[in-house]
């Protein structure tokens, strides 16, 4: 059985429009700062992949559908699973929800680079760690 990752937030009138809703790259925002606590879980932080392992982790690509408008004040969850892994990236799946509405749906392609922006192999230990949040499907 696989786990998801979850993050809460709230929308700040700085996420919006003049008109009060999510100004759309604002949505890529929340999802790196999902991704960020994901990684926080498992026990790790960004700094500590540069110090540890000298690697970063990378957005290679990054694919959003944007559902439905999210609006100032709302009360959001992201759901982030790991789709696939290979020897150097993994794919993670990430869905914003306000209750039962999906706002967004993404697919973030996330690759582990060296100092000088060449893949190198993801550490057995992030590795490890990753494994009971890989998930072919994601419940909603």
């Amino acid at each position: 059985m696989h786990e998801n990752f979850f993050h809460k937030l709230k929308v700040y009138y700085e996420d919006t429009d003049s008109g009060g809703v999510v100004y759309y790259a604002n949505y890529l925002k929340f999802l790196e700062r999902a991704r960020t606590e994901a990684l926080n879980t498992i026990g790790y932080s960004n700094k500590k992949v540069k110090d540890e392992f000298k690697s970063l982790i990378i957005v290679k690509t990054c694919n959003i559908e944007y559902k439905k408008p999210s609006y100032l004040e709302d009360e959001l969850s992201v759901r982030s699973f790991v789709k696939s892994i290979s020897k150097t990236s993994f794919f993670m799946n990430q869905i914003i929800t306000r209750g039962d509405d999906i706002i967004v749906e993404a697919q973030v392609h996330l690759v582990f680079v060296d100092n000088k922006s060449k893949p190198i192999k993801i550490p057995e230990q992030i590795y490890t760690k990753f494994k009971p949040y890989f998930c072919d499907t994601i419940k909603i």
